[in-house]
Order: C-alpha cells, then sequence, then structure tokens
C-alpha cells in the first residue's frame, strides 16, 4: 500500500509535468503543437469539458494557421497529408476564424446525408452499436458553467443527467463512441456532396453541435477547407472537472495521457 508521502510524491510529479508541458506549449506552439482547452460539450464522450490537449499541426504539413511566417515562403499548406476519415481534428471557423474541434465524416468527393440519426457515407449507412449509457452529474461545467443536455430532462442539481450511447463504425473500420439526447430536425437532413479541397465534419455528441449539417448562414460551419486545418487531436494531456485547469483538486484521474479515438 503507497503511503502518503508516495502519494503526495505523485501528485507533486503529476504537477509538474502539465507545468512542463504547458511551459513547452508556449514555446513551440507556432511550429510543432497547439494546446487546446475543451471548451463545449460538442464531442462527448470522447472529449469532455474542461480537457486539456496538443494539437499535432505537423499532421497535415503547414498552413497558414500553424506555420511561423519566417519558415512559409509560399501560401496554401505544404508538406502534410490529408485528414482520414475518424480523425478528430481542430480548425478554423470559415467564416469568424475561431477553433473549432470536431471529427472527420466525409472527405473530398464524398456524399453525406443523415437519416433517423444514422450517417449515410456514399449510399452505405455507418452502423451503430448499443453501448449503453453515458451519465454525468447534472451541475455547471467548465469556464463558462453550461449545463448539459440531457435525456432524461428535468432532472435537478446534482442528478444523474443521463445519454444513449452508440459505438459507430464508419467505412475502414474507425469505430467511436457517439451520444443520442433526443430526436432533433437534424436526424435527418438533405444529401451532401463534400467538394474538392473540403471536409463534412460533425460532432459526436450528435444533438449538441453545430457542425457541417448547418450551413454558414445560420451559424454552422459548412464544409471545411483544407487550408483551414490547424492539426490532429491525438491524446488528451489532462482535464478539469471545475472552472479551471489551475484546480487541481478537480483534475479527472482517468484521463491523464488518454488517448484520443
Amino acid at each position: 500500500m503507497a503511503s502518503d508521502t508516495d502519494k503526495k510524491d505523485g501528485i507533486g510529479e503529476t504537477i509538474k509535468t502539465i507545468v512542463y508541458a504547458l511551459l513547452i506549449a508556449g514555446v513551440f506552439r507556432t511550429l510543432f503543437f497547439q494546446p487546446f482547452w475543451i471548451p463545449s460539450g460538442s464531442m462527448k464522450d470522447t472529449l469532455l469539458i474542461g480537457d486539456f490537449l496538443f494539437v499535432n499541426k505537423m499532421a497535415y504539413g503547414y498552413s497558414q494557421y500553424s506555420c511561423p511566417f519566417s519558415m512559409c515562403p509560399i501560401s496554401g499548406r505544404i508538406l502534410g497529408n490529408e485528414p482520414e476519415r475518424g480523425d478528430v481534428v481542430v480548425f478554423r471557423h470559415p467564416v469568424n476564424g475561431s477553433d473549432f474541434i470536431k471529427r472527420v465524416i466525409g472527405l473530398p468527393g464524398d456524399t453525406i446525408q443523415l437519416q433517423n440519426g444514422v450517417v449515410i457515407i456514399n449510399g452505405t449507412p455507418a452502423a451503430q452499436i448499443p453501448a449503453g449509457i453515458f451519465e454525468e452529474t447534472y451541475e455547471q461545467q467548465g469556464p463558462v458553467g453550461s449545463l448539459p443536455q440531457c435525456s432524461n430532462e428535468g432532472v435537478g442539481l446534482g442528478a444523474a443527467c443521463l445519454k444513449t450511447r452508440y459505438t459507430e463504425l464508419l467505412p475502414g473500420g474507425v469505430t467511436h463512441d457517439i451520444l443520442d439526447i433526443r430526436p432533433s430536425r437534424m436526424d435527418d437532413t438533405r444529401t451532401y456532396t463534400v467538394p474538392d479541397g473540403h471536409f463534412f465534419f460533425l460532432g459526436d455528441n450528435r444533438d449538441n453541435s453545430t457542425d457541417s449539417r448547418f450551413d454558414r448562414s445560420v451559424g454552422g460551419i459548412g464544409m471545411v477547407p483544407f487550408e483551414n486545418l490547424i492539426g490532429r487531436a491525438d491524446r488528451i494531456m489532462f482535464s478539469s472537472a471545475g472552472r479551471s485547469m489551475f484546480f487541481v483538486w478537480t483534475w479527472r484521474g482517468d484521463r491523464f495521457f488518454k488517448r484520443i479515438d
């Protein structure tokens, strides 16, 4: 059994690791990676409000958003690969330039449609396998203090907030969890065709995500051009359930260095 001294030493080492990571992020973010703090619940349960992660800015090469001016002799994106279906990507909103994080569902040339909440890619439905219930506490989350949406509407503060969870299987064998809160108008959409050089994104928390299903004229992101991609989110460094990442007593112990699938 670990002694109190061992436990304190372990906590101290963890805190030092996080501090070092933050310092490194501040020094090298312009070239190799960018820190990103999850502000909303649109990617639950893959990403939770308060997750702190590093974005791999080298995954898709340099862009106007990821390359220092001194190292960008030409405009556009160079030396990179295109995202793969299922990647979790940080990108600039095509209209307002703010940072968004969503999952790549549609590649250039794909047709995408949703019917009864099921994604249909090039005419083939992506299977959804029941994966139990996602449960969280109905309470204010993150710096903004937003309340989660629940399938069991009307619960009080401190009660269990529930959502149905499925494992979605994309073409190529990529799997990830998605959440369903309730029937919504965007469970059934028109057919979208992804233009060359663009990508179709969805949030994993499908009923609480403003994504490529929504046109830019109504606040959505529409199709996102390749040059707006910042990088791929590969791993959560740590996660805080409180109002600030510096409230170490609110850190989630099960999310340190967690891989993002």
